[in-house]
């Protein structure tokens, strides 16, 4: 785990076409098909400071609509559970899609028994979260690298044209030591599809669902990224608490506490955190080990806690986060145009 201690704001993802070049490409294209292209992605420069997304009263996102991506049932639950459930209460409605079928994963005999039980666990953590509908797409375990990747972009850019996905989390496509090939796969694959999902590509769609472009991305990883968003989930942590504790099937939640508490009972033993029940145990195991204590050891990541008391907050999240690109045309236009 050492390899995965830190994190690092030198590494930046890409360079910036000249913002005049990327308008007249996305006009010239406009104008020939009535179609928006997507526009160019923005990426922050090494200096730009860490924004801390506090949670907003009201409901300001009603009518957005959220993609929650991950391969395994666990995925989100572990690394970015706060800030689903922060931006479904924000007016969000949110879909989850997972792009495996965890058949080597967690609990049950059969191969048959443990897909089952991860699909159950992935609508019981999307039940908790507040996520609409899940979208299971069902590639082998582990194996997602010997899938045809344009076949996998193709699927999610259909269901983020159906659903008109207005922001993603996922994986980052950018995360270094990643050596879960699910993982990495999907993260590429949501990158390409965001963006692929605005232009002319798969013209067959056209027929049912039109082009729409997503705009803003959420990337978590568990190795060393460019950190420029750290999300305040300190209203949110039993929600995150919880939808790792529904997850009987794999990761390190679970009834994790309630067995820990009873092997401590055979010795004639007891910790006091883990409280007096099995159900005080689980939840209290996953907030003060898994999120916490033990975070390096279960998620490759730094605590939750420690995140947060670095800007200030009690819980948070952090992300390579992307927002919609803006344009410094129009405003210098409006200062500077004079009537002839």
């Amino acid at each position: 785990m050492e390899r995965r201690k830190f994190i690092s704001k030198g590494i930046v993802a890409g360079a910036v076409l000249p913002a005049a070049y990327s308008i007249i490409a996305q006009d010239a294209a406009a104008s020939e098909t009535g179609i928006k292209e997507n526009p160019i992605a923005h990426f922050p420069p090494e200096n730009d400071p860490v924004v801390i997304e506090r949670p907003v009263s009201g409901q300001p996102h009603k009518g957005k609509v959220l993609a929650v991506i991950q391969p395994h049932c666990d995925d989100i639950a572990l690394f970015a559970a706060g800030t689903v459930a922060k931006l479904v209460d924000e007016g969000y409605t949110a879909y989850m899609i997972r792009t495996s079928n965890d058949d080597v994963a967690g609990r049950g005999k059969t191969l048959g028994e443990r897909v089952l039980n991860n699909e159950n666990d992935t609508e019981a953590t999307a039940k908790v979260l507040g996520i609409s509908k899940v979208y299971d797409l069902h590639y082998r375990n582990h194996r997602m690298d010997e899938y045809n990747i344009q076949e996998i972009k193709g699927r999610l850019i259909f269901l983020f044209r159906l659903l008109k996905v207005d922001t993603v989390i996922c994986y980052d496509p950018w995360g270094h030591y990643e050596e879960n090939p699910d993982h990495y796969v999907t993260a590429k694959a949501v990158e390409a599809a965001r963006w692929m999902a605005g232009s002319l590509d798969y013209p067959e769609h056209f027929e049912v669902v039109k082009p729409h472009a997503v705009q803003e991305r959420y990337y978590f990883a568990r190795g060393p990224q460019l950190v420029n968003r750290v999300v305040d989930i300190s209203k949110y942590i039993d929600k995150k608490v919880e939808s790792n504790v529904v997850i009987k099937t794999q990761g390190p939640g679970g009834d994790a506490g309630a067995r820990l508490r009873k092997s401590l009972a055979d010795q004639g033993k007891s910790l006091p955190i883990l409280g007096d029940s099995d159900d005080t145990a689980n939840a209290s195991f996953v907030k003060n080990f898994v999120l916490d204590i033990d975070s390096e050891y279960h998620r490759a990541v730094p605590s939750d806690k420690e995140v947060g008391k670095k800007y200030g907050l009690e819980w948070a999240e952090q992300f390579h986060y992307f927002g919609e690109p803006k344009s410094r045309i129009p405003d210098f236009v409006t200062k500077n145009a004079v009537n002839k």
